[in-house]
């Protein structure tokens, strides 16, 4: 398998660490940057027009590279995951009448993808088909892959879990995560609520994912809002690689609408508050948030009403903790969109695309 991805990106060491990646080439590769919500506004800004201006050289760039680089690989197919280095690897790939296959993990698909749509052989889709405006007989819904760590919980790991992490002692967990970057709104709308919900359940602990940036700061909130009795049932991560066992132990997750982390709580059955960001291009987190919400499967919070009333988030979180069956039905509500089978079907539909199958 070879991989091509943007020259400096973190992915240069892959055939050391994976025994999958056999080689990474690197090519140029530049960004379109829309800004969600900001409008004409954004054509106005200098810097963005610059910067855009400079990005559509290095597409013109990739492009070139990336024909030598199909010219000399000779690929059977192409797997593009989406993102703007998947641009100029797509038109080379379409010139050359290389075929290749799309993802989109999001609800709306990136724009990178739909420049390239045109020539692809199949588009993998993380959500139902009828949510994508691709040409239907070329759709097929997958999933977004994910790690065999989360999965389908039962009571035994869950116990297992809580006596790992040191929280076996409490009745109700509570798992604050922004992603990896953390969510300073998200963080502040929950930092504002604390003191309530931990008086008012006095079995109830808190870990919040804070995001490496963020990380000392919501712990000085903490330290300085919180008597010693309470900021003890607070547990404060910068970064963790043990997510999925502190999701697997909460009742409650309060997180974004990314579609890998959606598609984890998905395998493990998870009641979520999900607050998206509205701020990212193209608006996917909200339109992800949005399916889900309407579908019944999660608990919808707008970063507008936290800061309107940021006790409308502490009310849809106790209305959960004081209801196991709302909870459950949550769960089983998102779990329902669990395609525990992304991987192997896209790896399917790589090879029968590389054998003209489809």
């Amino acid at each position: 398998m070879i991989y091509i991805g943007q020259k400096g990106d973190k992915f240069a060491d892959l055939p050391a660490s994976s025994p999958f990646i056999d080689k990474v080439y690197s090519i140029s590769a530049g960004k379109f940057r829309r800004y969600h919500g900001e409008g004409i506004k954004q054509l106005l800004d200098a810097p963005t027009t610059f910067k855009n201006a400079r990005d559509m050289i290095k597409v013109k760039v990739g492009f070139v590279q990336s024909m030598s680089l199909l010219a000399k690989i000779k690929p059977d197919a192409v797997f593009i995951k989406g993102g703007f280095v998947g641009l100029p690897v797509g038109l080379a790939a379409a010139m050359k009448h290389i075929p290749y296959v799309t993802h989109d993990s999001d609800a709306i698909p990136g724009l990178a993808n739909r420049l390239i749509a045109k020539w692809a052989s199949v588009h993998a889709v993380a959500m139902p088909a009828e949510l994508y405006k691709y040409p239907k007989e070329k759709i097929k819904y997958v999933g977004v892959p994910i790690t065999a760590l989360y999965t389908k919980l039962s009571a035994d790991l869950v116990s297992s879990y809580r006596k790992k992490l040191g929280l076996d002692k409490y009745d109700k967990v509570i798992l604050v995560t922004g992603g990896g970057l953390g969510a300073l709104r998200l963080n502040n709308g929950v930092q504002l609520i604390s003191r309530d919900l931990l008086e008012e359940y006095p079995d109830l602990a808190i870990v919040h994912v804070s995001g490496s940036t963020q990380e000392k700061d919501v712990e000085q909130y903490y330290d300085s809002n919180l008597p010693s009795e309470l900021r003890n049932r607070v547990k404060v991560l910068g970064f963790t690689t043990e997510l999925h066992a502190y999701s697997a132990v909460a009742d409650v997750v309060i997180s974004r609408a990314g579609a890998t982390h959606m598609a984890e709580m998905a395998a493990q059955s998870k009641a979520c508050v999900v607050v998206p960001n509205p701020n990212l291009t193209g608006g996917h987190q909200t339109k992800n948030a949005s399916f889900l919400a309407d579908a019944g499967a999660i608990r919808l919070v707008t970063e507008d009403q936290i800061a309107k009333d940021p006790s409308m988030l502490r009310f849809v979180v106790k209305e959960l903790l004081d209801n196991k069956n709302s909870r459950h039905d949550l769960g089983l509500k998102l779990h329902s969109f669990n395609m525990p089978n992304a991987a192997v079907d896209l790896a399917e539909i790589l090879l029968k695309v590389s054998k003209n199958e489809i």
